[in-house]
């Protein structure tokens, strides 16, 4: 049989007075190496795309992460400068995506950006620079020019028992790493929580009535896909979803 096709989002940048719509290599190649299937960028175009048409044709979802933050309009709240930049192109379209690719069934991974775009899609809200949040613990990586440094493994979460997070990483508490600035506040409708940080940061959750598989993750794992155990197990695991997803589409 051949390889699933996994549909990635894309950010809007301006470049040479033109929008570009593009995703970091490093998700493209964790679908590639980590979850042996075949990347697709899908284009920030909104209410322009006919996602079922996209979805179709597809076996799985891949919600990135972004330096952009969701519009805080969209669970309201007002935008600021210090929270921004915004991509209301990208907001305009993964909150649609992700809710269709749930209801279908579609097997869907979010990350970073993308668990905060999930919980927004489903009517929770976001807590806007965690580390200034007394009793949180700061968030963000360290300032440096080298990814590796970025993406260094850098606290340890505690998973819940008894949903997919557990089934796929075990109940054993983990290393992970911390990139972000936001994180999810009152949790979505049908939302329930996989795992927290020490500080009590949600780190995971999946949509508890989902018909297909659902993971999202506040950290990074694509960056250590082919090294770090949990990241590789959730990539594995995501394209296993994606594998038996396809075999049923292409049945029907």
């Amino acid at each position: 049989m051949s390889k699933p096709l996994v549909l990635v989002t894309a950010d809007v940048k301006s470049i040479d007075g033109f929008n570009w719509h593009a995703t970091i290599s490093t998700y493209l190649q964790a679908i590639v190496k980590g979850a042996d299937a075949v990347p697709m960028i899908l284009p920030a175009l909104g209410a322009d795309l006919d996602l079922d048409a996209a979805l179709d044709n597809v076996d799985g979802v891949l919600i990135t992460g972004s330096r952009s933050n969701v519009n805080p309009q969209l669970y309201g709240e007002e935008p600021t400068e210090a929270n921004g930049p915004y991509d209301p192109d990208r907001d305009a379209t993964t909150l649609p995506l992700i809710k269709r690719a749930v209801e279908r069934g579609v097997p869907v991974f979010a990350i970073c950006r993308g668990m905060q775009e999930m919980n927004v899609a489903f009517g929770g809200t976001l807590l806007t620079e965690v580390q200034n949040i007394e009793g949180r613990k700061d968030h963000r990586p360290p300032v440096s020019d080298n990814q590796d440094e970025r993406f260094q493994i850098a606290h340890t979460v505690e998973v819940n028992r008894g949903g997919p997070l557990e089934t796929v990483l075990g109940g054993e508490p983990f290393e992970v790493n911390s990139l972000h600035r936001q994180a999810v506040g009152t949790l979505g409708k049908g939302l329930t929580i996989e795992a927290r940080a020490e500080d009590g940061t949600i780190e995971s959750m999946t949509v508890a009535d989902a018909p297909g598989y659902v993971i999202a993750t506040q950290w990074h794992p694509e960056y250590w896909v082919t090294t770090d155990g949990p990241s590789q197990k959730l990539f594995a695991a995501f394209g296993e979803a994606a594998r038996a997803y396809r075999q049923k589409r292409l049945a029907l």
